[in-house]
């Protein structure tokens, strides 16, 4: 359902939330080498979350990302948002684009019906889901691979 891309950036904003305060920055080598993620595509990825006030990024030697919110209130909806857009949540898993109308007399897809609780549960999952919560839920690093 969500893009590698959307995944990757999820695991980084939890991999970021598990560092010390004290740290600061962390670079990207070193957050696309603990998460075996491409550098240069976990780079684009971090940078769309920055530019939407999740992450803080800086340039330079001592230079990285961190968490420029409160973890507590990042949600996996502001993510899934910002990389794969609300449309994930809204698309017609069976057609292009929505439902309505893809049939030749307006009717939604033979799924479209199914699919409706479902969808509305993923959303208020991922609209109350925090990535606070996913990091107590985490002990184990190793772990965060969604």
């Amino acid at each position: 359902m969500l893009s590698n891309s959307c995944r990757y950036g999820i695991r980084a904003v939890i991999y970021l939330a598990r560092q010390p305060l004290i740290t600061g920055k962390t670079g990207i080598k070193q957050i696309s080498r603990d998460l075996d993620l491409p550098t240069p595509f976990l780079a684009k990825i971090l940078q769309l979350l920055a530019k939407q006030k999740i992450l803080s990024s800086s340039k330079g030697p001592h230079g990285g990302f961190s968490l420029l919110k409160d973890p507590r209130k990042i949600t996996l909806l502001d993510i899934v948002n910002t990389i794969d857009g609300y449309e994930t949540f809204t698309n017609c898993i069976m057609h292009n684009g929505t439902c309505e109308g893809v049939e030749k007399d307006g009717k939604h897809c033979p799924l479209h019906k199914d699919y409706e609780k479902p969808r509305k549960e993923l959303i208020k999952l991922f609209s109350t889901r925090t990535i606070h919560e996913l990091v107590i839920k985490s002990k184990n690093p190793d772990l965060i691979t969604i």
